[in-house]
């Protein structure tokens, strides 16, 4: 091939891969995030954040509405922003959406920050240390007034040094956050120390967002033409004409989403347990065995994800055992009413934080707890009267049973018994015919005397 062929080839390649990127350049992605931030809600951010990188994507917006969510998760997402080659527009809406908590942070951490206009942000005082919310000398978390001045009617309380230290470690983050990206630290440190809140009008004003949207398509309309900094480089966007791509969660990130429920992970650590249980009473089953096998691996899977006291576990685990040993040394209900407490305390501390959406659903616990108990103390209450019955197999069983002699005999001879031949030894003659009781067992000889 000469020279000039492959410099045509060459530069035919060029304009193709050009041209594909320019393609691709023009689609902006769309990733909803609706609900409380978790890991699955991370996993599925980082990876369609990955995704719209490998695509050459012009930008990645985040609709966002959440509550807030665990600190870890939210971490890692911003990590993911502050690593991206594409930008990254967080974007609160639609209408009557919020980014509390978490959200504030996120929303800090893009490169383009918007809301639409019946929005909210703020409230983002860490509310979990051994499961209690903290105010740090301003209004409780979610009750900000929205001016930003903490003169909230909540009690004042003095904060521990852990507190403190929590306290700091997230105004800090948040500045770093509002520095990097040039927005108002001032009020960033208010929102996490005072759980402050502000409307879109007003964080447009204080110079917590870059710009209110009406909808999507407004919102690429004022995006088209601005220049960020991505990566350490200006990137202006050009989105005149550009495709929306909107990314659906996938089955793994649904399934994922489902499990890391609390109320779903409580309920397959439960089915689990109660699996195992029933098979080791009844083994050979097989299916209560299989089943509570991946129902407990689903559950570790989802706990280990998720914000769990281990006192709570220990606890929940503790009242299913004492529950068993009721019924297995029954001890008249003491071990058994202290098993359901012992059950309904770990269950209810179970998740260690007061986040919504965090706990487990007390309809929940209280239809297991009975459940629980109910098979339980029907366990206990067939065990007692199993113990009551009279022993019907066994050498106890032939005590006091009846006999016929076969024939005449001074100390020993043979009698008739359970339909069988047996030799018996009486203390007294017995004549054949002669009724006789049972009153001991020496290996196959009987013990025997006259009966009435």
């Amino acid at each position: 091939m000469s020279a000039r062929r492959l410099r045509s080839f060459g530069l035919a390649a060029l304009l193709l891969g050009v041209g594909a990127a320019a393609a691709n350049a023009s689609e902006v992605w769309v990733v909803e995030l609706d609900g409380a931030i978790t890991p699955a809600t991370a996993r599925y951010f980082t990876r369609s954040l990955d995704h719209a990188q490998d695509a050459n994507a012009a930008a990645l917006i985040v609709q966002l509405d959440t509550p807030g969510g665990l600190d870890e998760a939210m971490r890692d997402m911003i990590k993911a922003i502050l690593a991206s080659r594409v930008p990254v527009v967080v974007y609160v809406a639609p209408n009557g959406s919020r980014a509390a908590s978490a959200g504030t942070y996120l929303l800090y951490a893009s490169h383009v920050a918007a809301m639409a206009p019946a929005t909210n942000v703020g409230s983002s005082t860490p509310i979990n240390i051994g499961g209690s919310p903290f105010p740090t000398g301003g209004t409780e978390p979610g009750q900000g007034n929205g001016d930003g001045d903490g003169d909230g009617a909540a009690e004042k309380t003095s904060p521990s040094a852990l507190e403190r230290k929590v306290v700091n470690d997230a105004v800090a983050y948040i500045r770093g956050l509002a520095t990097l990206r040039g927005r108002n630290a001032d009020w960033a440190e208010t929102t996490v120390r005072e759980a402050a809140n502000l409307t879109a009008r007003d964080a447009l004003e204080q110079n917590v967002i870059d710009l209110i949207a009406d909808d999507l398509d407004a919102l690429l309309v004022a995006l088209d033409g601005r220049t960020v900094t991505v990566a350490g480089s200006s990137v202006t966007l050009e989105l005149k004409g550009a495709e929306i791509k909107t990314i659906v969660p996938g089955w793994r990130d649904e399934l994922l989403a489902l499990i890391t429920n609390p109320n779903v992970a409580y309920i397959l650590l439960m089915l689990g347990i109660y699996g195992l249980i029933l098979e080791f009473y009844h083994p050979g089953t097989a299916v209560p065995g299989v089943t509570g096998v991946i129902c407990l691996l689903l559950a570790a899977y989802a706990l280990q994800m998720l914000p769990v006291s281990y006192a709570g576990l220990a606890l929940l685990l503790f009242g299913v055992a004492l529950m068993i040993a009721e019924i297995v040394t029954p001890t008249v209900g003491v071990l058994g009413v202290g098993g359901v407490i012992a059950f309904v305390v770990g269950s209810i501390i179970l998740f260690d934080t007061d986040l919504p959406g965090y706990r487990v659903s007390m309809p929940i616990i209280a239809a297991t707890a009975a459940a629980s108990a109910g098979v339980f103390f029907i366990g206990l209450n067939a065990a007692m009267r199993a113990r009551r019955l009279k022993v019907s197999t066994g050498r106890e069983a032939m005590i006091g049973a009846s006999a016929v002699a076969l024939e005449d005999f001074a100390e020993r001879g043979n009698v008739r018994a359970f339909s069988e031949d047996w030799l018996a030894q009486s203390p007294r003659p017995v004549r054949k015919g002669d009724k006789l009781r049972i009153t001991g067992v020496e290996g196959l000889v009987l013990r025997v005397e006259a009966g009435e």
